[in-house]
């Protein structure tokens, strides 16, 4: 059985959701809403997936309290407690996310999302490999335009969901041919 935990922001825990939907062989209403066509991606067999938790995490009180980290980077500004960083910040903050629910929940496959100003920050780790990229979509939480923040969030889920189920198929080759993927192997 593979675990796999979230920590989400601006993804909103639909990364989480999706995972569950799939590894529990949902269909219908309660189905994958965002994975279509899964056996285009490779012959892993979904149901040796769990998601241990999924965690919706827009606070810098939550990843202190929630993700029990320490000292996380000082946002560039707070929005109602809400981080915000520039991209290369949510860079490290959804990498610094991602670890500490790998850490808290003992799971195979960590991902963490973050996003203030820029296009957010991914990250996906496991054991033997870092997993960072950003998503294809500019949004401002600044700017309170709903519409580009959605475009935003739909971009992250659909990245990181393509990410997570090529790496479950271990097709490192598709990974890497991905708009600013960066993938460091321990």
């Amino acid at each position: 059985m593979i675990k796999i935990a979230t920590a989400e922001c601006f993804t909103h825990g639909k990364i989480g959701r999706e995972l569950h939907a799939l590894a529990q062989n949902y269909d219908g209403n309660f189905g994958c809403e965002y994975i279509e066509n899964i056996q285009e991606y490779g012959e892993f067999d979904y149901n040796q997936l769990s998601v241990t938790c999924s965690l919706f995490i827009p606070t810098i009180e939550a990843v202190k309290k929630i993700l029990k980290v320490e000292n996380p980077p000082e946002p560039n500004t707070l929005i109602k407690g809400i981080k915000v960083y520039d991209e290369e910040g949510d860079k490290a903050v959804s990498k610094i996310m991602a670890q500490a629910v790998k850490d808290l929940s003992d799971c195979d496959i960590s991902i963490g999302t973050t996003a203030g100003v820029g296009r957010g920050g991914i990250s996906i780790i496991t054991d033997k490999y870092e997993i960072t990229t950003i998503t294809d979509t500019y949004a401002d939480l600044n700017d309170n335009n709903s519409e580009d923040l959605f475009e935003r969030s739909q971009s992250g889920i659909k990245k990181t969901l393509e990410i997570v189920l090529l790496l479950l198929n271990n097709d490192f080759d598709k990974i890497e041919s991905l708009e600013n993927v960066e993938i460091i192997k321990k």
